[in-house]
């Protein structure tokens, strides 16, 4: 006669997507933003400097390139509930040291120091946690099969959101609680990411475990084994290039030569957010209709006509809802990217893959911050103008080439 297992050999419940992958996914959202729209704010405040601030953005971005490259190949390893814990743990530390720091320090040198630490600092963890985070999503995304693209709008919907309410939150804080105010809520959503994440059922590391530095050329083999992701990632990164340069430029462009407050960047970027989210609803639809071709190339024509009509904007009003405008357009295409990602690259690899993806995505991003620390604010209206032309004629090439590459059809039907 056979004996029923005990308690103790109960499988626990698997978690749903809110409780397993919504809520971790929204507390490391928020602090992701946070951190990524407040601390290029405190430098701008702190040191006045239109040069610090672009080198600030550039500092905040050329040490997550450098995670990319074991990252992916960690969470293959590990699983994503281990990295998620430890960035998201390790993060919240780093920003509480600095906001019992900042307030010792009078200004001037040390206090820009601090800060452009802060930035590399949380810039390295935070990607650590997006990698995890994304990989938990997509194995979401495949487990829902038809309606993978639904998961994932869901995913960049806790983006945009958080991208709302961050860069205003952020400045806010900094306005009225100080760098240690700001600080500490980034650290309070960074510790509730940590405790949210769900234990991890099942982890087959057998199937994914690999050398660390081996994660980087496991994403390029993947890669370059399926024309379609590479055209589009290829775009995109081109795209980014003028989407980077407008983010770091954004400080001295509303500051500067529009004359508003630092509390004013945040709003362009929180009310860019909420047209993003209107795109992801729209696309949502859209691609159950029309397929992913179709919407991406659509999304990709509103950005780059109103990237091209970025530099001749005279008014606050005019240059946000532009960039509004601008970022309904990219929350199109990433709905696209996300989707097709989550669709073709196999499970085993996907962390490396996703690594690779998102390295090639963000390079231009440091690129970008140097280009404002280089040029005088006089001259950012030409290098927009030369961005947004060469970001035109990327997304051209890639749609274009997307449609006429065999075997693409069904997978943007």
């Amino acid at each position: 006669m056979r004996h029923r297992a005990g308690p103790r050999h109960a499988r626990r419940p698997v978690p749903t997507l809110l409780r397993g992958i919504y809520l971790p996914r929204s507390m490391d959202a928020a602090a992701f933003a946070m951190t990524t729209y407040g601390i290029p704010l405190l430098v701008l405040a702190a040191t006045d400097s239109a040069s610090l601030t672009g080198l600030a953005f550039a500092l905040e971005w050329i040490p997550r390139l450098g995670a990319f490259a074991v990252a992916g190949a960690l969470v293959d390893r590990h699983g994503t509930t281990r990295v998620i814990r430890f960035a998201s743990a390790a993060r919240a530390l780093v920003v509480l040291g600095a906001a019992l720091v900042l307030p010792a320090q009078s200004g001037g040198l040390g206090q820009t120091v601090t800060v452009m630490l802060l930035a590399a600092c949380t810039g390295v963890l935070t990607e650590f946690s997006y990698i995890a985070t994304e990989t938990a999503g997509a194995k979401a995304s495949r487990d829902a099969q038809g309606r993978a693209h639904r998961v994932q709008s869901v995913l960049l919907g806790i983006d945009q959101v958080a991208t709302l309410a961050g860069p205003a939150l952020a400045a806010v804080l900094l306005q009225w609680a100080g760098a240690p105010g700001m600080l500490t809520v980034i650290a309070g959503f960074s510790l509730l990411a940590a405790l949210l994440v769900p234990r991890q059922h099942h982890q087959d590391s057998s199937a994914t475990a690999q050398p660390v530095l081996q994660g980087l050329h496991t994403g390029w083999s993947t890669l370059r084994s399926l024309p379609a992701l590479g055209w589009l990632v290829g775009g995109l990164t081109v795209s980014n290039l003028a989407v980077g340069l407008l983010q770091a430029a954004a400080p001295v462009i509303v500051v500067k030569q529009l004359g508003h407050s630092t509390a004013d960047v945040g709003m362009v970027w929180s009310a860019a957010a909420v047209a993003s989210l209107a795109a992801i609803a729209l696309c949502r639809r859209a691609i159950d209709h029309w397929g992913l071709w179709p919407v991406g190339a659509v999304s990709a024509t509103i950005a780059a006509s109103a990237c091209a009509a970025v530099s001749l904007a005279r008014t606050y009003s005019a240059y946000l809802a532009l960039i509004a405008v601008l970022m309904a357009g990219e929350g199109g295409m990433t709905v696209v990217l996300r989707t097709l990602r989550s669709r073709l690259i196999p499970a085993p690899v996907f962390g490396a893959t996703l690594s690779l993806t998102i390295l090639l995505l963000l390079l231009p991003f440091p690129l970008a911050g140097l280009l404002v620390a280089a040029a005088s604010p006089a001259l950012l209206g030409h290098v927009i103008s030369a961005c947004a032309a060469l970001q035109a004629l990327g997304l051209f090439a890639a749609f274009a080439r997307l449609r006429t590459t065999p075997g693409v059809r069904t997978c943007l039907a």
